[in-house]
């Protein structure tokens, strides 16, 4: 992988550039206490020294609220497919949620191809850095501590008075090329980088005391475990969850019509499998009415159902669902709690 260095001196530089020149440039910026991906007036905007941000940057590309098509009723239908695909680069993707892209694109381009997110994902240039964790992160548990060949355009490591930068893509060297005052790698830099990587490591508190490739055999001994039915009593159905993880894709699709009962769009919008009328169905049948069949469900569809499919987990480690859950579910605890029980019934 080719490697190039940036001093921080010629940073804000590089920034200015792109924002100058580029439709549309989004980075970390600061709202009141809190960290929001937003758009770049200016580089003294953008904060690449964060743990998280509220939201991940999925919301560029799978949007909370989008219009799929916008139609006109009359003697004939009128419909207009509606595809937003603006070029733009988003600025400091840490590694979760770069495999949190990386997990969308599969859900997303697999079997059938949604042309609503390829769109903008094809428009969109990833620019990531390292990060420091905090006591949330877990990321080293399920392998996205790092950032993965493919999942990127450039890549940028603090390494005191620059950032080792790794190209990723062509886009990226193209932009690097010629917008950013660069010099190659030394010895020094990367064993800086390499630095960077075993203190991140060693900083890392939260662990799953187990492979976490072996968590789909673990859950299909686990399916009535009594941790379901004490999540179950805990969870508040509330959602922030799945509105906060890098990896939900689910949502629900409806019409907005106008006044004129003539023209109208067909929207889709953010869904979440903890929320309580999600697997609702015709005649008002409710697949997983109870709490705890819902949060299991959350728990499968990351570590077992899609990690078989994808053969990586659909959990960054990103820490924001433990941060935002007002009961303090998080999934270390939980799945600890699970392969303690496993391996209590094997003693």
């Amino acid at each position: 992988m080719a490697l190039s260095v940036i001093e921080k001196k010629h940073l804000t530089d590089f920034v200015n550039r792109l924002i100058a020149t580029q439709p549309a440039v989004i980075g970390p910026v600061r709202k009141g206490s809190k960290l929001v991906f937003g758009p770049l007036s200016q580089a003294q905007d953008l904060v690449l020294d964060y743990v998280t941000t509220i939201l991940p940057p999925k919301k560029y590309l799978l949007p909370p609220q989008e219009t799929l098509i916008r139609f006109k009723l009359g003697p004939s239908l009128e419909l207009e497919p509606v595809i937003e695909n603006t070029p733009r680069i988003i600025l400091g993707v840490h590694p979760c949620d770069l495999r949190g892209i990386w997990s969308l694109d599969q859900a997303f381009g697999d079997d059938t191809v949604d042309t609503h997110y390829t769109a903008r994902r094809r428009a969109t240039t990833l620019i990531g850095v390292d990060c420091h964790p905090d006591e949330s992160c877990f990321c080293t548990s399920v392998g996205s501590q790092r950032p993965e060949a493919g999942t990127f355009d450039l890549f940028l490591t603090d390494v005191g008075s620059a950032y080792v930068v790794e190209i990723g893509s062509e886009r990226g060297r193209q932009l690097l090329e010629r917008y950013a005052q660069t010099r190659e790698a030394t010895a020094n830099d990367l064993a800086l980088q390499q630095r960077f990587w075993r203190e991140k490591e060693a900083a890392m508190q939260a662990h799953l005391n187990g492979d976490v490739h072996l968590l789909p055999l673990l859950l299909d001994s686990q399916r009535q475990s009594d941790t379901w039915k004490e999540l179950g009593n805990k969870c508040l159905s509330c959602g922030n969850c799945n509105l906060v993880c890098p990896t939900c894709y689910c949502f629900d699709v409806g019409d907005l019509m106008q006044l004129n009962l003539t023209d109208g769009e067909r929207v889709r919008q953010w869904d979440g499998c903890t929320l309580t009328d999600f697997a609702v169905v015709a005649g008002g049948h409710n697949f997983r009415r109870q709490t705890e069949s819902r949060v299991r469900h959350r728990y499968y569809r990351k570590f077992q159902y899609l990690m078989l499919r994808y053969g990586k987990p659909f959990c960054t480690g990103c820490g924001r669902c433990t941060r935002s859950c007002l009961v303090h579910i998080n999934p270390p605890d939980t799945l600890n709690a699970l392969i303690a029980a496993s391996e209590k019934e094997e003693a």
